[in-house]
């Protein structure tokens, strides 16, 4: 058990230090370490996550890594406390390299912010974590999320919704929580 622990504090430390660009970019390495890596959650389990994280409050890589250690414990076979401890090992994990950084870079960065290796730095970043964000969107076009053409129903019923979903957000400028309780009523309804 106290390995599981280590492995899972080791995993979120790393993915802290180096999940440039957010929650979002930090899925696709969050997936590779827990379904592929270790596999302590299925993609099943991983996609219900991400689906979890992204309605509740606070940001969606610590919200995963809260529900992905209380998960991995549990399915180990440890109870439901082992899990919260698990929780709070993932989260400090994911948290604690951010916090250490923030304090370092807060004190360099206003001082150095207009240098030309600093903005280069910068410059080559930003490229790395469009491309995270897009891998970890490419994740999540799996069957679990859109089904299979083998169940037509759910599979063309999830297109849709897909669809609909990605214009309201892009062309008419919905708001997102509007349209994630009406994708979950049109789900309920429909499935």
């Amino acid at each position: 058990m106290v390995l599981l622990f280590l492995q899972l504090f080791y995993t979120f430390l790393k993915i802290g230090i180096f999940g440039f660009g957010g929650g979002y970019a930090m899925l696709s390495m969050i997936q590779g370490e827990v379904v592929t890596r270790y596999g302590w959650l299925t993609m099943g389990q991983f996609t219900d996550i991400v689906a979890i994280s992204q309605m509740t409050p606070g940001p969606i890589g610590i919200n995963s890594a809260t529900y992905v250690g209380y998960t991995s414990i549990v399915n180990a076979g440890y109870g439901h406390a082992w899990g919260i401890l698990g929780s709070a090992t993932a989260t400090f994990a994911v948290v604690f390299p951010s916090f250490i950084l923030m304090l370092l870079i807060s004190k360099f960065l206003l001082k150095f912010k207009n240098h030309p290796t600093v903005e280069s730095i910068f410059a080559g970043l930003r490229p790395a974590v469009v491309g995270l964000i897009g891998a970890a969107a490419l994740l999540l076009l799996n069957s679990e999320n859109f089904s299979t053409p083998d169940a037509p129903w759910q599979f063309y019923i999830s297109i849709f919704l897909f669809i609909v979903t990605f214009i309201g957000t892009y062309v008419y400028k919905m708001n997102p929580i509007l349209l994630i309780c009406f994708s979950g009523i049109a789900g309920w309804l429909l499935f």
